[in-house]
């Protein structure tokens, strides 16, 4: 059976002549009703003419546009208008005759060119038309054919209405998916900053702390280890990252563990940075997001650590609460080589960016008596 619910998408992939045509066929078929036989739009006031052979040709000529209302508007507006002048010169007054305003809704929605040519030279064809009318015996005064005038202005102006409606939306569409994209490569290179950033700064402390080990062959060799290890664990998380990109990809985005968060730390250890690391309370099941972001403040801070205050102590100190998890990693300024942390500033801008977007707090700055300190509060209980 037919979901009826598909229905209105099956209907929408039919080409729009043929989504048109059921108007044009329905109008036609009323025009042949003897209920409704000379019933239909009347101006000049001429005696109503019983149907004959022109009549079809009439009929046909005012409806049959109407297909292409939408594809090739000026053609349906100038046709359907021969076919509204000989009803009315004829005194056919068909049902057909409704197509007109139809017909300069439709002009006024989707015509694209001349719009202004074309209301001109309609509005400047309507005074012959009445003029002519009257010569057949019309009885209409200028009041009535004003007022049909007005009509056939206010239906274009609903179809310039829609026109325009059409076009805001089109307009704010643009602006969602633009906004999306700019907030999506937004998301992929702050994962891409977290991810490379730190695993290759270890890389190249740990490498250029092998340069001086030569004379100690075990520590060479466990240095190189480490920096083996890391580079498997960049492209591990790299490809994390891509197949989370692919469209295809289902999986849902791991949260990082304590286990990723001790093995973060050891990994800062093998780099060669002193580090003592306090972690209190459990994680909450709820935390969701926020033990993701949690992770990445302390990875961001670490980095750093390693980059511009390599040598020196560092502390990490991670509380899980019921409500929140509170992240403080700081530097000490014993170090000579300690100094606040340069660069791009793109990983601790989007830290924040991170923690807000949760509502919680974050700073990141110089400490009384030197070094650095970062900062975060996390509500929990965000889903990831």
């Amino acid at each position: 059976m037919i979901d009826l619910r598909r229905v209105p998408d099956l209907w929408q992939r039919f080409d729009v002549t043929l989504r048109d045509f059921p108007l044009a066929l329905l109008l036609g078929i009323a025009s042949f009703v003897p209920a409704f036989e000379g019933s239909g739009t009347e101006i000049g006031n001429l005696p109503t003419r019983p149907y004959d052979a022109l009549a079809l040709v009439v009929i046909a000529l005012e409806c049959l546009p109407l297909t292409v209302r939408r594809r090739s508007p000026a053609v349906c507006l100038v046709l359907v208008s021969v076919g509204f002048t000989l009803d009315q010169f004829l005194a056919y007054h068909a049902v057909a005759g409704t197509a007109l305003p139809i017909a300069f809704i439709s002009a006024g929605a989707h015509l694209e060119r001349h719009r202004r040519v074309t209301a001109v030279l309609l509005s400047l064809a309507y005074v012959p038309l009445a003029v002519a009318l009257n010569q057949r015996g019309g009885t209409e005064t200028p009041e009535d054919y004003a007022v049909f005038f007005l009509a056939l202005v206010l239906a274009w102006g609903i179809g310039t209405w829609l026109r325009s409606t059409r076009a805001a939306e089109a307009e704010r569409r643009r602006h969602v998916a633009e906004a999306t994209r700019t907030a999506e490569r937004t998301r992929i290179a702050r994962e891409l900053h977290d991810v490379v950033t730190h695993h290759v700064t270890a890389m190249v402390v740990q490498a250029e702390a092998a340069r001086y080990l030569t004379a100690a062959p075990d520590r060479l060799d466990a240095t190189l280890s480490a920096v083996t290890d890391t580079g498997r664990r960049a492209i591990t998380d790299l490809r994390h990252l891509l197949d989370l990109l692919n469209p295809d990809h289902d999986t849902d985005v791991r949260t990082p563990s304590a286990g990723d968060l001790h093995a973060l730390v050891e990994q800062t250890r093998q780099a060669g940075q002193p580090l003592e690391f306090t972690e209190e309370g459990e994680p909450a099941e709820s935390a969701g997001s926020a033990e993701f972001v949690a992770y990445r403040v302390v990875q961001e801070a670490l980095t750093n650590a390693l980059k511009y205050a390599h040598g020196s102590r560092t502390l990490v100190r991670v509380r899980h609460g019921e409500k929140e998890i509170t992240v403080e990693v700081s530097t000490d300024g014993s170090n000579a080589r300690t100094r606040s942390p340069g660069g791009s500033g793109r990983g601790l801008a989007g830290l924040r960016e991170r923690v807000d977007a949760l509502g919680g707090e974050f700073s990141a700055g110089p400490r009384e008596g030197g070094g650095f300190v970062v900062r975060a509060r996390v509500p929990a209980g965000s889903s990831s």
